[in-house]
């Protein structure tokens, strides 16, 4: 029995790790850290939370 689903994790997961690679494809490292560290704050602006690395 087949099912549909509303909502497909890993397609998303795909989706938002290509347009990040189409976005940083043409940067340096020193360009990509900076767009991470803009992204790392945009976001904890937007929810109030800090961003946790993996350590």
């Amino acid at each position: 029995m087949k099912t549909t689903k509303d909502f497909d994790c890993v397609k998303m997961m795909r989706d938002i790790r290509d347009k990040v690679n189409t976005e940083i494809v043409k940067m340096d490292s020193a360009q990509i850290i900076e767009y991470f560290r803009k992204k790392s704050e945009d976001y904890e602006r937007k929810y109030g939370q800090p961003v946790k690395a993996n350590t």
